[in-house]
């Protein structure tokens, strides 16, 4: 198995985290995994994304070309990144951000209005946690489990309240593409 994914947004809209927490949740799973961020000049505003690649292997390259996934969080990461997913592959979409749709037909397609279910919390931070959980369902990379044990690990001695949400948004993202 080696399966790629490319995460991409603006800066500040937690895409590096959406692939870090992944990226440990396989380690958690005992998978070789690489992750590579990669930010705009701004970083916040400007462009970000990150690649995660995860194997049973050992990994060669930790570039991501022609992904089996991709997660976009606003239509210029849909612009870039639509023609280099695989055919048969799989994109996310933030559908409260990006209006235009994918003009290939190979792909399969979820389409999840974070930001406005991200209205539900308090601080409406929680968007790439509520795309990661339906990430984590549709894709069956690692298990729910794994994700919240790093959810718990990262951000349980820093802020409860923060964890408190962050899982809830996960779970959230998780049940929505029941």
């Amino acid at each position: 198995m080696l399966i790629k994914t490319v995460f991409s947004g603006f800066g500040g809209q937690g895409v590096i985290m959406m692939g870090y927490l992944l990226a440990v949740a396989c380690m958690y799973e005992e998978k070789n995994v690489t992750c590579l961020p990669s930010y705009g000049a701004e970083v916040r505003g400007g462009t970000a994304n990150c690649t995660v690649v995860i194997s049973t292997e050992e990994i060669a390259s930790p570039v991501a070309s022609e992904p089996e996934f991709a997660v976009l969080m606003n239509n210029p990461s849909l612009f870039r990144f639509q023609n280099q997913v695989q055919s048969g592959g799989t994109i996310f979409l933030n559908s409260s951000m990006i209006e235009s749709r994918p003009v290939r037909g190979d792909l399969d397609i979820f389409e999840i209005p974070v930001n406005d279910l991200a209205k539900k919390f308090p601080g409406n931070k929680v968007a790439n946690m509520i795309m990661l959980g339906a990430f984590i369902k549709k894709s069956d990379l690692v298990s729910l489990d794994a994700m919240a044990r790093v959810l718990k690990d990262t951000f349980g001695n820093r802020n409860p309240a923060v964890l408190k949400s962050n899982r809830s948004a996960l779970q959230l993202g998780y049940d929505y593409l029941e």
